[in-house]
Formats: C-alpha cells, structure tokens, sequence
C-alpha cells in the first residue's frame, strides 16, 4: 500500500466538524481501490514548519477547508511549504493565486468570459449603485474575493443596506438570475481528463447553490453545448500540472457561459454523485506518484 497526506480543516475550527469526515470517507474509498491509503492532518499544524509533510509521497489539500478566514496563515504555509519542497498536487504556486478570487481579473484580460465585476478594497454604497446604475441589475453580488462556501456573499436589491458586508477587499457583479433557471454546471477533470458533469440549483427563494443552503445537485450525461469549450479555454491558462479542478460555470440571458470560479485548492469533488466514484481521480493521484518527481512543475524543481 501506498500512503498520501491529505490536508484537513483547523481541530479548533467546529464550522465543518460534521461536514468533511463524510468527504474524507468518500476520497479514502476511492482512493483504496488504487491501493493507496490517506493520513490525514490539520493544514494549521504545518503553517511555520513543514518537517511533518517532508516525508510525504504527496500532500493533496482537498480538505483545507477555513484557509479564507485565515488567508494570511494560508501564504505563509504555502511559502514554508515551497521553501521546504513538499510535493504538492495542486502546486502550492497555484494554491497561492487560487486563494483569492482576484484571478479572475486576469482570466477576463486574457479573454475569458466572467460576469462584469467590480474590484474594491473596501465595498461602499456608492460603488453598489454604481453597478445598478451600469448594469440595470434587479439585483448585484457581493462578496469577499478570499472566501469559501459563499461566507460574507450578499445578494442585494437597489437601494438594500450593505449588511455584514465583507471587510476588505469585495467584489461586485450583476446578478445572473439564470441560476435559478439553469443552474450552476461544474465540470470536473482527473489530471487532463474530464470525469463528470454536475448541476447545481438553489432551492425556490435562494441564490445559493451549496447544499448547506438546500441546493440539489445533478448529474449530467454530458457538458452542455460550449461548456467543456470554455473550460478547455480556462485550463490551457494556467501553465502548471494540475491533479484537479472544477470549473464552474452559468450561463448569461443570451445563454454565453460565464466563469464564476476556478476551483484549484479544496473542492468538493462531488464523490457522492460521481457515477464512477471517484475512480478517475484515484487513476490521476496513481499516475501523479508512478511519476515521481518528473511531475513537479518547474517552479517547485528550481
């Protein structure tokens, strides 16, 4: 049997106490199938010294889950983890800049389609207006461009006070109400390959598709029609070797599909709805250590 490292939530930190046993469950099954078994432990124990991941065939931070309420914490850790050479899938490279949503300015600039989006360091009234005013929007987003499970995410009407707004940097975009009609799509890639397709859709009266706030999640045959076009696009982008990623996306009024986000660090897989469970990710995690240390991005080698 091969062993793995697998990141984990902060002991202290009860927000997710019940949540991701049941994932880590459902990664170690998938995983034993390859004959690779998972140790698991808490991101936060490794912040200042990486000697307790030094020995580790690979450290994959699925479960880093809290990294945002703590994103200083996080780039130190990832710098530790980087100066001591931890072989990580993803490349802590790509864990730094994926921690804040601010990549998304980069995508756009390079021609990627995401929704119009305001970048403040400190989200103000005005600026709220501003959006209404540009975009005639029944309704704008606001939220913290370091977060995770749509923590300190608003969805505002015209004139609505900025309540528990986000402190610091925020993002402002226009309200795609199609995600009440067509949901959000995540497609999910084991290595190059795609694995599956989910939808996701609130319940009646939300804006939020994570199941903690009701959403249903649905398996999809295949990509909808220009869907894995744009995640092919998104991906050849990024220029490191990637173990993982979902890329979520929703589509506007005239049907274009916008990227929301690119999730390189800690997603939910969605193991559970995975007709294949998960084998294809455990194949990928097989190839990346049969590999060794030729599947190092050049960064980490240098």
């Amino acid at each position: 049997m091969t062993s793995i490292t697998l990141l984990t939530p902060d002991p202290l930190e009860r927000t997710y106490a019940e949540a991701w046993p049941g994932l880590l469950q459902l990664i170690r099954d998938a995983l034993a199938v390859e004959g690779i078994t998972v140790e698991p432990t808490p991101w936060t124990a490794h912040v200042d010294d990486a000697a307790g991941l030094r020995d580790a065939s690979l450290v994959l931070p699925l479960l880093a889950w809290g990294y945002h309420a703590e994103h200083d914490r996080w780039l130190k850790a990832c710098r530790t983890w980087k100066q001591a050479g931890i072989r990580l899938a993803n490349p802590v490279d790509v864990l730094k800049w994926n921690s804040d949503k601010s990549y998304l300015a980069r995508f756009a600039r390079e021609g990627i389609a995401v929704p119009a989006t305001t970048w403040t360091d400190a989200v103000t009234h005005a600026q709220v207006d501003a959006v209404f005013e540009a975009t005639g929007a029944a309704y704008v987003i606001v939220k913290p461009t370091v977060s995770g499970g749509a923590w300190k995410t608003l969805r505002l009407r015209p004139g609505e006070a900025l309540v528990d707004a986000p402190i610091g940097a925020a993002m402002v975009q226009p309200y795609l109400s199609t995600i009440e009609s067509a949901g959000e799509t995540s497609l999910l890639f084991f290595g190059d390959r795609l694995s599956h397709v989910v939808n996701k859709r609130p319940v009646s009266g939300e804006f939020r598709v994570q199941t903690q706030f009701g959403g249903h999640y649905t398996v999809l045959d295949a990509p909808p029609s220009g869907a894995l076009e744009l995640a092919g696009r998104v991906l050849s982008k990024i220029g490191e070797p990637l173990l993982y990623a979902r890329v979520d996306m929703v589509p506007d009024a005239d049907g274009r599909w916008m990227l929301m986000e690119l999730e390189l660090i800690e997603p939910d897989l969605y193991m559970a709805v995975d007709p294949a469970r998960g084998a294809g990710f455990a194949g990928a995690v097989r190839a990346r250590l049969e590999a060794g240390d030729g599947a190092r991005s050049t960064r980490e080698r240098r």
